[in-house]
C-alpha cells in the first residue's frame, strides 16, 4: 500500500466545492481544507505507485477548480 498527501490550489472560493468532489473519490481517505498556500489537503492510499498516480491525474486534477497539484509520497524512515 502506498500513501501520499496531494497539496491542492483552487480557484477563489472553490475550496469547498473541490474538496466535497474529492472527498467521493475511490482512494481518498481524507480531505481537509486548509489555510496558507493551499486550499485543500487530501490524503490518498493505492495499491501501488501507478495506481496512485493514475488516481490523481485521471481523477483528482480532472475536478473543476483545480488551478495546482502538488503530490507529495509517504515515506517510512
Amino acid at each position: 500500500m502506498v500513501q501520499a498527501y496531494i497539496l491542492i490550489q483552487t480557484e477563489v472560493g472553490k475550496a469547498r466545492d473541490v474538496a466535497a468532489a474529492i472527498a467521493d473519490i475511490s482512494g481518498v481517505t481524507r480531505v481537509d481544507a486548509v489555510t496558507g498556500p493551499y486550499d485543500v489537503v487530501v490524503l490518498t492510499e493505492a495499491q501501488t505507485v501507478d495506481e496512485l498516480g493514475k488516481m490523481v491525474v485521471s481523477k483528482v486534477q480532472a475536478v473543476g477548480g483545480i488551478t495546482r497539484t502538488l503530490t507529495c509520497s509517504v515515506v517510512h524512515l
